[in-house]
């Protein structure tokens, strides 16, 4: 037989595809073709593998060998496909046997050595779901691929190792490495590299108020801005966020690993499920593509979907493009977002919490009196405009945060450590899970409206005096609803049954008015 099957695995953006991989041996002129779209990193896959064999004592045929990747109008991206292509090349030539119940996936060096591919995660799900019975991967990819149960997992350092196990003649095989496998770094808990040490609110002296939001943002899962001079404490405080929020449950935990296999599973090695909320900070010279994803060819994911049931914390927000932050408005709001180019349309998960800081001005110091500041007021109000209303609109907790004064930022008494304040969080959160276990809502965040005006009820009092309040301010429908839900996570903390007039002070209190900060 001339002709033989293989598996693959295709990426696009976060949704994987399987593959077939047909390759058929031909008595033309010799030569080797890749068929099926195939990018510029797979079309050089023809000498990777030419080479891989050679060194490992089997070389391919000179025959004309045709490759063909099916379905052929799916675009193919990366060097994933190499491992399968290889052996369906060889079973053509009935060098070996290949199993159409399993999964190859892995890129080849030169020497034949396996190297780790991103997204093993979900391919491997994918393989699980459509029946498949064992995967064979990189060594570097083994503990990724072992996290999803049910399934046989191989893993080698070298080709010749899975020759072997396809039949090959050992006595051919040759099997050298020429360098030892170097341990890539595993998965960090989040993605900003924060050690524990580093993040604890413990090291925080004061802001008492804005330790209060960021302990209610945890609880609830609320959007949270804080706004103040620079030096104040913004940055330490949301960074500080990750080591009081639950740890991710089952579900969650798979979505987060397979968007950080997918997009940095080549460079570090996954040993376990991410259980600790990704935090994501990318610099206020961002991109639109590099926020919320993008690409021409491949439609890379961008930082809100890395931070996918975890954090997106944009640091000097104000500095950020105005269209890059109104970006996010229908990720704040529907939990994704739909990337539509010429050449593909993706849907990207985004369910993450938004945590913005930003000065109240160019010079950073009006604040108080603000007889330091050194703007004009036409500078304040273009600097801080930046943040339009409608992203502004769409955040639970609006704070001010000013600087602590000498003798409390020097003081030695011990504050709230985060585990304190941890276990109040997972106690609130408890409370708000067993309310909206029915409607199926982790959080007071994620309430939808209808839910929030007729399944949840609140005393009379509280109603009238939400009314009273968005009368004042001159609220939108979505700022009070939004103030609401606040509202609703302040009686969980209290543990009282519905929001009482006090909870909404809170909850009101905390959404102030940054516009002339």
């Amino acid at each position: 037989m001339s002709t033989a099957r293989t598996s693959a695995a295709a990426i696009h953006g976060l949704s994987v595809s399987l593959v077939e991989v047909e390759a058929d041996l031909g008595n033309g002129i010799p030569g080797f073709i890749i068929l099926g779209l195939p990018d510029a990193s797979l079309r050089e896959a023809r000498e990777r593998i030419k080479s891989a064999a050679r060194n490992t004592g089997i070389p391919l045929a000179n025959r004309k060998l045709t490759v063909n990747l099916s379905p052929a109008t799916l675009p193919k991206y990366g060097s994933g496909f190499d491992l399968a292509i290889l052996l369906a090349a060889l079973a053509a030539d009935q060098q070996v046997l290949v199993s159409p119940s399993t999964l190859y996936l892995a890129e080849l060096g030169l020497d034949g050595t396996l190297r780790a591919v991103p997204g093993v995660l979900p391919a491997v799900q994918l393989a699980k779901e459509h029946g498949l019975e064992r995967v064979i991967v990189a060594e570097a990819n083994g503990n990724e691929a072992r996290l999803v149960q049910g399934i046989e997992v191989i893993s080698a350092r070298h080709l010749g190792q899975v020759l072997q196990y396809c039949g090959a003649s050992e006595e051919l095989i040759t099997t050298y490495l020429r360098h030892p496998r170097t341990s890539n770094s595993r998965m960090r808990p989040t993605s900003s590299g924060i050690s524990a040490e580093d993040a604890d609110l413990q090291l925080v002296n004061g802001q008492q108020e804005a330790r209060l939001a960021l302990e209610l943002a945890a609880a609830g899962g609320h959007h949270l801005i804080m706004v103040g001079p620079a030096g104040a404490g913004k940055t330490m405080l949301a960074k500080c966020l990750p080591s009081i929020l639950p740890p991710l449950d089952e579900n969650q935990a798979l979505e987060a690993t397979a968007v950080h296999s997918i997009t940095y599973g080549g460079l570090h090695e996954v040993n376990e499920l991410q259980r600790i909320p990704p935090f994501v900070a990318p610099h206020h010279t961002a991109s639109l593509s590099a926020l919320i994803g993008g690409g021409t060819a491949q439609l890379i994911p961008g930082a809100i979907t890395r931070a996918h049931h975890g954090i997106l914390f944009l640091d000097e927000a104000a500095q950020f493009n105005t269209g890059v932050l109104d970006a996010l408005r229908q990720p704040i709001e529907e939990g994704y977002i739909n990337l539509a180019r010429a050449k593909g349309h993706q849907r990207l998960p985004a369910r993450f919490q938004l945590i913005l800081a930003s000065n109240p001005c160019p010079c950073g110091k009006n604040f108080g009196t603000g007889t330091g500041c050194t703007c004009t007021p036409m500078a304040r109000r273009r600097y801080f405009a930046r943040l339009s209303g409608p992203i502004l609109d769409r955040v639970d907790l609006q704070v001010r945060v000013n600087p602590v004064h000498q003798s409390q930022l020097l003081s030695s008494e011990d504050n709230e450590s985060s585990a304190t304040i941890r276990e109040r969080v997972l106690a609130t959160r408890e409370r708000s899970q067993e309310r909206l276990r029915e409607f199926s809502i982790s959080c007071n965040a994620q309430i939808p409206t209808q839910v929030l005006r007729h399944e949840l009820k609140y005393p009379a009092k509280t109603k009238a005096a939400l009314e009273q309040l968005a009368t004042r301010r001159g609220l939108s429908a979505r700022g009070i609803h939004r103030l609401l839900r606040v509202a609703w996570t302040v009686a969980d903390q209290q543990q009282h049954l519905a929001p009482t007039e006090d909870d909404l002070a809170i909850a009101a209190q905390l959404r102030q008015s940054l516009e002339n900060s």
